[in-house]
């Protein structure tokens, strides 16, 4: 059985829903990362087998492209696989079906850190035969560095709590996106005008970490970070119809 592509097939509930019905950005985020942790493990370079060596991957970058949004009690079958592996770094692809319609396409930049140096380190699990498909990409766009020049203004405070932590004892990725999702107007959030989200994870935060919330309106959407102690944290990119 070839085990370099994954298929998983997830039913949508309430709980993962904003109140229009359709799934959070955040929770659609925390599936594409569960559909490629499953990958991982059965590919044999998962958390378990990771965490004897005391690695772990990270999410750096990753890029949505959305035609639609998931509702609730939809069947959406996500589909993944590894575009390139070599030394600490990933890139790793995903598609996302509602009854064989393409709802969203993602891609996404991953690295090995070690969880007790905090820095990144190559794999050290052997991947054997794992096949990577160097010319199969799903999105329009590469995810990018994103322009941490951009012009914002302060919108909010946050402190991290323990709810926001996971298993590595950081915050967890998709945290981020909600602490900003919840600064945005109601509209620009509920009524699917958001075509394309991307977002950059520079330095991890801990627990009881403050952080400030910026943001700001641009030509295509609108662009915000999230500060520590005047250095990003995490840089997010909306793109709007």
């Amino acid at each position: 059985m070839d085990i370099s592509t994954f298929e998983k097939n997830w039913e949508i509930n309430f709980t993962q829903c904003y109140s229009n019905a359709r799934i959070r950005y955040s929770d659609l985020s925390n599936l594409l990362q569960l559909t490629a942790g499953e990958h991982a493990t059965i590919a044999g370079f998962g958390f378990k087998e990771m965490a004897k060596n005391n690695q772990s991957w990270v999410l750096s970058r990753i890029r949505f492209e959305i035609n639609r949004l998931p509702k609730w009690m939809d069947v959406v079958r996500i589909k993944t696989w590894i575009q390139n592996l070599e030394g600490s770094k990933s890139t790793r692809n995903f598609e996302i079906y509602v009854n064989d319609q393409l709802y969203v396409t993602a891609t996404s930049y991953w690295a090995v850190i070690n969880t007790v140096k905090r820095a990144p380190e190559e794999l050290a699990v052997p991947i054997g035969d794992f096949k990577t498909f160097s010319d199969r990409s799903s999105t329009q766009k590469p995810f990018s560095r994103l322009n941490l020049t951009q012009v914002v203004k302060p919108i909010g405070n946050y402190t991290v709590k323990i709810s926001d932590l996971d298993i590595v004892n950081h915050a967890n990725n998709v945290k981020y996106l909600d602490w900003c999702m919840d600064l945005l107007p109601m509209e620009l959030v509920l009524t699917n005008q958001i075509v394309s989200i991307e977002m950059n994870y520079l330095k991890e935060l801990r627990y009881n970490d403050t952080v400030e919330i910026s943001g700001n309106s641009t030509e295509k959407g609108y662009f915000m970070t999230v500060t520590k102690q005047e250095r990003i944290s995490f840089a997010l990119e909306i793109e709007t119809r």
